[in-house]
């Protein structure tokens, strides 16, 4: 049986096909000093004969590997022994392993949430797991992601029990939603100054007050000490997120809030955090 012809060199776009690639990788080759490049023929076109395709065999074989371009021609260089390289790609797929695992656990805890309550870290979906189908609302979530990234797990776990109470004593989540309205009425057209502002800013503290005691009474913080204890024997097992300071956090979290809602909240924490007392220990209102 006769051979086919056989070419003594080949254009890039059959170099390509051969090697498996496109001829513009090869030329990102050529331009980064990977891939020497070849002679041009009467057509002015590149040819390419066999070293070029061996060399470039390998080129497509390592970077299918995983190894970085500029691994591969420092390797071919000499520069850089392989041992370094496939050491550095060994932690980088170790890592990207990592963060897959990471996804599949925090898809498997979306599922078995049913709502993005699992998209929380699991100290908080942990706290909030036994609460009725709908007692939590959209906005409690919202409440939570954000207080997570500013304050962390632990930060969103704590705040958690609020929603517990509220999801659990009809009475003062109707005064929440009574305060939450009056306090988007604290717009533009309102000063600062105006006398409405210290009134409601009491009635605010007194609730946080009465919430206190509910989450007093109800043993929450008791459990919540057990599941903190749970979670710092396994603290590290998950990927961290990238973190920043509280302060720098806050600074960066956007709030359309006129002059007469940040004095609001501004008269909401002189209240509930007066400066003779320890500013952990909420005052009586």
């Amino acid at each position: 049986m006769p051979l086919p012809a056989i070419p003594c060199r080949v254009k890039i776009g059959d170099a390509a096909a051969f090697a498996g690639t496109t001829p513009r990788a090869i030329r990102h080759y050529h331009a980064i000093g990977l891939l020497a490049e070849p002679e041009r023929g009467s057509d002015d076109r590149r040819r390419y004969g066999y070293d070029d395709m061996i060399r470039l065999l390998w080129i497509r074989k390592m970077a299918d590997a995983g190894i970085s371009l500029d691994d591969i021609r420092a390797g071919f260089e000499g520069t850089t022994g392989v041992e370094q390289s496939l050491a550095r790609l060994e932690e980088t797929l170790a890592s990207k392993a990592a963060a897959i695992e990471a996804q599949r656990t925090a898809v498997h805890r979306l599922r078995e949430a049913g709502s993005p309550l699992g998209l929380l870290s699991p100290l908080v979906g942990g706290r909030l797991h036994d609460l009725p189908c709908g007692a939590l609302r959209s906005t409690d979530l919202d409440t939570l992601l954000v207080t997570e990234r500013v304050f962390g797990p632990v930060g969103a776990a704590v705040q958690a029990d609020r929603f517990i109470v509220l999801a659990t004593h009809p009475e003062l989540r109707t005064e929440e939603d009574r305060l939450a309205e009056a306090e988007s009425a604290l717009d533009d057209t309102m000063s600062p100054d105006d006398p409405r502002i210290e009134d409601l800013a009491g009635q605010r503290c007194a609730h946080e007050t009465a919430l206190v005691a509910a989450i007093d009474r109800s043993g929450l913080d008791e459990a919540l000490g057990d599941l903190l204890d749970q979670h710092d024997e396994h603290a590290g097992e998950e990927e961290a997120e990238a973190t920043m300071s509280t302060l720098e956090a806050i600074g960066k979290m956007p709030y359309d809030f006129s002059p007469a809602r940040v004095r609001y909240e501004e008269r909401v924490i002189e209240l509930l955090h007066p400066a003779d007392q320890d500013s952990d220990t909420p005052r009586t209102c």
